[in-house]
């Protein structure tokens, strides 16, 4: 159970950081902890009676589960491995899974339900992994928007241009020149691996109402993807985990600590939060 439990944990615990309130965390947790827990004492005591029976039922689940570990796998190497890549491997896992339902082969005369079912859903698959090679040829899109439909039809060819800073002596160089400028700054928090991170570019940032609003505003942008000293250096100053986060400052050049971001946003939903900025 330990190693099940720990993806869920940090990502609480990266909550609950961010939202500083000690009684909701420790409710969480609590609540958490009960929910892990109870299941494992009932079936305890019950002495494995509520465990479902092994069978040739459990060969099944064993491929499904098998396919869904797959599936998480390129999930991941999303972070490091090019989109039309991606595409591909996702592509090659439909159509072969559709495959293992038995989409090439022949229904008997006396195929049930589920042996039908399972080959509709092959078929399905089969499709799939084809629009997803056509979308890899065309380098673009993701395995649930193929065809890159998510893009806001407010959407711009031009990207923000921002300012990087390697460490905290830039940073506080930047902040200074913002300061004598009296210029609000954004400090994005970025990283290659961060896939928030590209989802505010490519959805959001690409926003030509969003470039509005950001135009009077300085950006300044922190990439930590190779996470050296530097990068831990920053993340610690301002007491962060890690990406995606987006810090506030002034025209004093002092961080609005109550406006901080974390995660993705859409558009209008970011805007309404720049428009808080620029009000205090």
């Amino acid at each position: 159970v330990g190693p099940c439990v720990a993806p869920p944990l940090a990502g609480a615990l990266l909550y609950i950081s961010q939202t500083g309130n000690a009684q909701l965390g420790g409710l969480a947790l609590f609540a958490m902890g009960l929910g892990f827990g109870v299941p494992l004492l009932v079936i305890g005591i019950s002495s494995g009676e509520l465990l479902p029976r092994v069978g040739t039922w459990m060969e099944n689940i064993k491929r499904v589960f098998g396919v869904i570990m797959l599936g998480v796998a390129v999930w991941f190497l999303e972070r490091v491995l090019s989109t039309s890549l991606i595409l591909i491997l996702w592509a090659a896992l439909f159509i072969i899974s559709s495959v293992l339902l038995g989409v090439l082969e022949r229904l008997g005369k006396h195929a049930g339900n589920w042996q039908r079912l399972c080959k509709g859903l092959g078929f399905v698959m089969l499709f799939y992994g084809g629009v997803l090679i056509f979308a890899a040829m065309s380098g673009k899109g993701t395995v649930l928007d193929p065809f890159n439909n998510k893009m806001s039809s407010n959407a711009s060819t031009e990207t923000l241009q921002f300012t990087y800073v390697p460490n905290i002596s830039e940073l506080q160089n930047q902040l200074e020149k913002s300061r004598l400028e009296n210029k609000i700054v954004m400090l994005d928090f970025y990283a290659d691996w961060c896939v928030e991170c590209k989802q505010m570019e490519k959805y959001t940032f690409s926003d030509l109402s969003v470039q509005h609003i950001l135009s009077d505003i300085k950006l300044l942008k922190a990439d930590v993807t190779k996470n050296n000293d530097d990068d831990k250096a920053l993340l610690k100053h301002f007491e962060l985990f890690g990406p995606p986060a987006i810090i506030f400052f002034d025209h004093e050049s002092k961080e609005i600590k109550s406006l901080r971001f974390i995660g993705f946003a859409k558009p209008k939903k970011f805007i309404n939060h720049i428009k808080q900025v620029k009000s205090l």
